[in-house]
């Protein structure tokens, strides 16, 4: 799905604020599908239309005091595997995860 600038999606709720046109009418006419526009309306009623990606998405599992305790462990027993550091840390996170935060950390 790609991003919409603000611009048109000002102009899609616009359009839909005017009455003139159904929703779906609305959609076609700036080449958009009907949820796009629900979705629209529905963002701008819970708070505005500006851009979501920072916002949207999974959030880490793997939080600063992880992190705090996967530098310590590393530096305590270097040769430890990935299922090694999740099971001594009783970390939820999958293992990709895991050696995702020690690459972010410098680590290998």
């Amino acid at each position: 799905m790609r991003t919409l600038s603000l611009d048109l999606r000002e102009r899609i709720v616009a359009a839909c604020d005017g009455r003139q046109s159904t929703q779906k009418e609305v959609a076609q006419r700036f080449g958009v599908s009907d949820r796009r526009v629900r979705k629209l309306l529905q963002q701008r009623r819970s708070i505005d239309l500006s851009y979501r990606h920072p916002y949207s998405g999974r959030k880490a599992k793997i939080v600063p005091e992880y992190r705090a305790g996967l530098l310590a462990l590393v530096a305590a027993q270097p040769g430890l595997t990935l299922a090694q550091i999740k099971e001594k840390l009783a970390m939820t996170s999958t293992m990709p995860a895991v050696r995702q935060a020690l690459v972010s950390l410098g680590l290998t």
